[in-house]
């Protein structure tokens, strides 16, 4: 036997099979076999798709197909010579097969009454002294009819209704005959009712299909309105910040560029470095929405160069010199062990700081600010304070109704966190963040 196996070109294990396909732990499988079974289940399926198609586009005809098939089978089973006693089957027999059977035409639109008129011309039928045989196979069918279109207690009717007129076609014992239409029945409407509840689950699965790709639609469009919140957010963060401080030292050097100068030097100074920092973060955010943005040189970068990385605590000390050079004068407080944050979370808690400090800026300068860094266990507090002077002297703010201080909360609920701006009791105003720091690493 392994010879003849290793000759054909096949492995003995294949040869050694069960009534059930091959022996556990001789399991082999044959690549050609799977590729060759794989494409007749594709076609079986798609042939089988196709009919279905085809009965629910053209279901009138598939019907008359049907009747025509009962009818001729049932003129077939006349043809054959009957059991003794019964009579032949004549002209009169031969009408009412086909006017049975030409009512299973409209078995779909009316199946109960095709049902009753079926079973009514078959009781005549018998009654006539015919072959009871020959028209039996209509009734199953029509039964099947009303087990895949109605409700249960209308199939159990039915069916009921043909078991009595079965009994009735049945020259055996009652026992024999109560057992065939007892089993023809229950099988038949079995079939029937799997057919509605496989029509059941499709019209909900196609339900269900339409529901997942209307949800999947609006999360896509939800996901596009977070995204461009979240780029309007970046926008306005580094826009705001880098053009207020432009702006103040702008004016800084046209006010003492006759008197002073140096002054007038340093603040164009500024004035280039935080522009230039300014590009540099909105290049970084059209690299990310552009594509191919990354394979061009006209910022001076070399091609494939990275740019640099996203602003974080790392870079508070240029922010905070910067605001200083503006004219308000900054402090920074830090208490606590400090950690790295995790790089979303860091830029979070830059751009904040970043915002509160350009709305002092826009509103308040040259007030004082102190920025306070609270490290806890789970929890990073930040506080951004302004004592509230202004040129005139001091003016309690009220909390600002732009988009800066929407788009901070919008930050801290990303990260699981809050953000509170007010009034300070002791005048000015205050920006108090808390974002929890679970998995933050020293």
């Amino acid at each position: 036997m392994a010879a003849e196996s290793r000759a054909a070109g096949k492995p003995a294990q294949w040869i050694r099979r069960s009534p059930l396909g091959y022996r556990a732990g001789h399991a082999r499988t044959d690549p050609a076999a799977t590729r060759y079974a794989g494409r007749w289940r594709m076609r079986g399926a798609a042939a089988l798709n196709g009919l279905r198609r085809f009965g629910a586009r053209h279901h009138l005809l598939v019907d008359l197909g049907l009747a025509v098939a009962t009818g001729t089978v049932s003129l077939l089973i006349g043809t054959q010579q009957p059991p003794a006693g019964v009579r032949p089957f004549d002209a009169m027999a031969v009408a009412l097969t086909c006017v049975a059977t030409a009512s299973l035409v409209a078995r779909q639109f009316l199946p109960v009454t095709v049902t009753v008129f079926y079973c009514a011309v078959w009781a005549l039928y018998v009654h006539l002294g015919y072959w009871a045989v020959v028209n039996s196979p209509g009734v199953l069918l029509a039964l099947y009819t009303v087990a895949a279109l109605r409700p249960p207690r209308i199939t159990a009717a039915m069916a009921a209704f043909g078991c009595g007129v079965w009994l009735y076609a049945t020259p055996t014992t009652p026992v024999v005959a109560l057992a065939q239409a007892v089993v023809w029945m229950a099988v038949v409407t079995r079939f029937g009712y799997n057919t509605q509840l496989f029509e059941q689950r499709g019209v909900e699965l196609a339900r269900l299909a339409d529901r997942l790709a209307a949800e999947q639609e609006d999360k896509a469009r939800r996901a596009v309105v977070e995204e461009r919140l979240r780029i309007a957010r970046e926008l306005h963060d580094v826009v705001a910040h880098h053009m207020s401080v432009v702006s103040v030292q702008a004016g800084l050097a046209q006010y003492v560029l006759d008197n002073d100068r140096d002054t007038a030097r340093s603040s164009i100074a500024t004035v280039l470095q935080t522009s230039g920092e300014a590009l540099e973060e909105l290049r970084r955010m059209l690299a990310v929405l552009r594509p191919g943005a990354e394979s061009t040189s006209e910022d001076g970068r070399a091609p494939g160069e990275p740019y640099a990385p996203a602003p974080g605590l790392a870079r508070l000390d240029d922010l905070v010199e910067r605001v200083r050079g503006a004219g308000v004068p900054v402090t920074v407080a830090v208490t606590g062990q400090p950690r790295r944050l995790a790089p979303g979370l860091d830029t979070c808690v830059y751009r904040v700081v970043q915002e509160s400090l350009t709305n002092v800026l826009k509103h308040a300068a040259p007030a004082g600010v102190s920025i306070t860094l609270a490290y806890g266990d789970d929890r990073l507090t930040v506080r951004v304070v302004d004592d509230g002077r202004r040129r005139g002297g001091i003016e309690p703010r009220r909390v600002s109704s732009g988009q800066g201080i929407n788009g901070m909360r919008e930050r801290a609920r990303l990260y699981g966190g809050t953000l509170t701006a007010g009034p300070h009791p002791e005048g000015g105003f205050e920006v108090a963040l808390v974002v929890p720091t679970p998995d933050s690493t020293g």
